[in-house]
């Protein structure tokens, strides 16, 4: 197949979203798959399966540590020099708006995936009033697509509610290469701010922002003078939290990637996942792969991750009492971080981002089935004698 895609973000920023994508185009290319890919500018010029396009990008004040970019006349004339049989358009926004309009000027089918619950954001940063126009903006969007796919259950049912049509599921992945329970040291261990035999390390990975809910940790931080935390990440709020936690035993180490990364999750003693807006959270199988308990703030898609508490410890993350009542939990229960440890890992064991990528190709193969029934249909025109 010839695939154009178009994505807000990607390298060399990372996120959940460009875990996912590296890996897709890295199993498209084993499949003899090519790929045409519109991101903002600063990407390299090929990955996987992909040639990519860069485009002139600009800053969003939600997400003011991004690159967006919107679409250009020039990529008309790539799409019509690629030839392909179809367009993905990921998290539609900005750059989205290039894939809707070309799919329906250039007469290509049109899949889309929902990753990003932006319409949250807006109560977090004191916008409620943008939240109806957010949800009405991606809804077009997504209404001119033939399948919309999502990341969780919870959020296909989410859009179901808001009135997203063609929805279906693009799954969970986790690369279990990278992510061990072998990859731990101690010189990381100290890194990250366990440097005593007693001391506990509590790990978060991600954006820093104020919609992840750091801040609501630190009251808890101050009754468990021997808990250390480390927040690997950056973004637009690290300046605030490096204030609010001013004074606490906690660690900003930046963003890491690869085996560094791999590294930290597994160096740590616990992981926690403040935030409520997440569509998914792949940071948490990151966590599970490397054998390191969960906690988690409540939401669905976090029941729909963590079995119902099966998998991990869910907290109240507007109430101390749960979010201190599940740091103890966590780090000191012995027989707690047992059983989600085990049951953590026995679901990382059993992902790999090579099934995602097929039942992505599923979707792929649907949508090519619908296009040429679509051709057969078209009535023939008859010319003039």
């Amino acid at each position: 197949m010839r695939i154009a895609i178009f994505t807000e973000t990607f390298l060399p920023q990372t996120d959940g979203i460009v875990t996912r994508l590296c890996a897709t185009l890295r199993h498209l290319e084993s499949e003899g798959h090519e790929v045409l890919l519109f991101a903002p500018e600063g990407a390299p010029a090929k990955y996987g399966a992909a040639t990519v396009v860069g485009v002139p990008s600009f800053r969003f004040f939600l997400y003011p540590e991004k690159n967006f970019s919107f679409p250009r006349a020039f990529i008309g004339r790539k799409l019509k020099e690629f030839q392909p049989d179809f367009i993905h358009t990921i998290n539609p926004a900005f750059l989205g708006l290039g894939a809707v309009y070309y799919a329906w000027k250039q007469r290509l089918p049109l899949i889309a995936s929902y990753h990003t619950n932006v319409p949250a954001y807006a109560r977090h940063y004191h916008l409620d009033f943008l939240e109806p126009i957010l949800w009405w903006y991606f809804r077009t969007l997504h209404k001119r697509a033939q399948i919309n796919l999502c990341t969780s259950k919870a959020t296909l049912q989410e859009l179901q509610k808001h009135g997203f049509p063609n929805l279906g599921l693009w799954e969970r992945g986790v690369d279990t290469s990278v992510y061990s329970p072998a990859k731990a040291s101690e010189s990381m261990r100290q890194r990250l701010g366990g440097g005593n035999a007693d001391e506990r390390v509590l790990l978060y990975v991600g954006r820093l922002a104020a919609e992840k809910g750091l801040q609501k940790l630190r009251p808890a931080l101050d009754k468990l003078p021997n808990v250390r935390f480390a927040i690997v990440g950056d973004g637009p709020f690290r300046a605030e939290l490096e204030r609010i936690f001013a004074g606490s035993n906690t660690v900003f180490t930046g963003y890491m990637h690869g085996e560094e990364l791999a590294s930290a999750y597994a160096s740590a003693d616990g992981f926690v996942f403040p935030s409520t807006t997440e569509t998914l959270g792949l940071v948490l199988f990151e966590a599970m792969a490397s054998s390191l308990p969960v906690m988690a703030a409540d939401s669905p898609p976090t029941r729909e991750v963590l079995e119902n508490g099966r998998a991990g410890v869910i907290f109240n993350p507007d109430e101390l009492g749960s979010i201190l009542s599940a740091m103890k939990e966590l780090l000191y229960n012995e027989d707690t971080r047992s059983q989600v440890r085990e049951h953590g890992q026995r679901i990382a064991s059993e992902l790999d981002w090579q099934g995602p990528t097929q039942q992505l190709l599923k979707h792929y193969e649907r949508l090519m089935n619908e296009k040429m029934v679509a051709i057969h249909r078209e009535p023939v025109r008859q010319s003039r004698p």
